[in-house]
């Protein structure tokens, strides 16, 4: 989703920062509620749902099964090395887990939260040396490049724990998407509020949820992120997702220049506005462009009410993946609504001035940063 001239791209009206703060303290729907909203945010979900089951689960056979291998030729085999499997993954006749390996490289680059804290812990360089002093017992390869790049399997430890917390955290995502769907097609759901509210009790109900990871080596299982860690899933891996993916992501390579002299790209990463809220929903469809990959992915797994909604718009199946896009912006507006819901200092309707003050600050805060997002999506 590259990032290109806002006057070009805008569709329509952007609320301003103090609207937004006004509907968020007030408990209102970034997103507005219409019946083709509704179906597009369920059923864009259904399908993210399904890709993120698979995500979810490749992400921790890697952690688990891929750990510290040098060369993992066969990573994105979820073990399957039948020749039907190799010839449907060589003919592109599959999910692309490039994706979720983007999203995780994200995570781990700008290292927000409590998850990159513990990354960064004595804890944690403690668990890399068991971990690395018993493992190159038997690996000669990794024996030699150890000595000489000391960093290096410390890097990958800390690439294989930013994998099995994104896949945990995938895992609990996928279910609830799917259950959202689920949900609709029963008639629990039958409006934007409604998907909202599900997915923030969703968000509650896992918060405490823990993030733990370990490796069998040698017959002994060691921790990467043990119990004692106290991570958990909303604080730990939930918050920064939001921070790398949401909002920060990354700049691809062929959309905007790299060049410290055009300055096209800010040194702060802090600053960094490349993602899924802020993106145009403009996927090139250009090698190694990743939402490119997603829409692709989501496509294969397209709710057929959706589809048909997509044929009556516009270009038919022209733009069908920028049209998958633009609903899932949408839906990923509502997940940051339901996000900021359940994670409000206080309850809206306290009385407390104190109390009312926090939240106001909490609000102002979101509102700042979306103020700026791809707004004009949710008339």
């Amino acid at each position: 989703m590259p990032i290109i001239s806002a006057e070009l791209v805008r569709s329509g009206g952007m609320p301003s920062a103090a609207e937004l703060e006004a509907s968020l303290l007030a408990g209102q729907t970034l997103l507005s509620n219409t019946a083709e909203h509704l179906i597009e945010v369920v059923d864009v979900l259904d399908s993210y749902g399904q890709v993120l089951d698979a995500y979810s689960k490749n992400l921790i056979f890697q952690a688990e099964q891929q750990f510290l291998l040098p060369f993992p030729l066969f990573k994105y085999l979820d073990g399957d090395k039948s020749v039907a499997k190799i010839w449907r993954h060589l003919n592109h006749d599959r999910i692309n887990f490039e994706y979720a390996e983007y999203c995780m490289k994200a995570m781990l680059w700008h290292g927000t939260g409590g998850l990159d804290a513990y990354l960064d812990s004595d804890p944690f360089a403690a668990n890399c040396r068991a971990i690395i002093g018993r493992k190159t017992r038997r690996d000669p390869l990794l024996a030699l490049l150890h000595p000489v790049f000391r960093g290096f399997l410390i890097e990958l430890i800390r690439t294989a724990a930013t994998t099995s917390a994104l896949g945990q955290f995938w895992r609990v995502m996928s279910d609830l998407f799917l259950d959202l769907a689920a949900a609709e097609a029963a008639g629990r759901i039958s409006s934007i509020e409604a998907v909202v509210e599900f997915i923030k009790d969703g968000l509650v109900a896992a918060a405490g949820k823990p993030i733990t990871y370990a490796v069998e080596i040698e017959g002994e299982r060691m921790w990467v992120l043990p119990p004692e860690a106290g991570l958990t899933f909303l604080a730990d891996v939930a918050v920064p997702y939001v921070e790398a993916v949401f909002l920060r992501g990354l700049p691809f390579l062929g959309t905007v220049s790299f060049n410290a002299q055009a300055q096209q790209i800010s040194p702060d990463q802090g600053q960094f506005a490349y993602g899924a809220l802020y993106a145009d929903p403009l996927p090139s469809m250009g090698a190694g462009v990743p939402p490119s990959l997603l829409m692709q992915d989501m496509f294969r797994h397209l709710p057929e009410r959706l589809h048909q909604l997509y044929r009556q718009r516009g270009r038919g199946e022209g733009d069908v993946r920028v049209k998958i896009c633009m609903s899932f912006q949408k839906s990923m507006f509502c997940v940051t609504n339901a996000a900021i819901r359940g994670t409000f200092p206080s309850p809206l309707s306290t009385q407390d001035p104190a109390e009312q003050a926090a939240n106001r600050a909490y609000a102002a805060a979101w509102a700042s940063r979306l103020a700026v997002a791809r707004t004009d999506c949710l008339d």
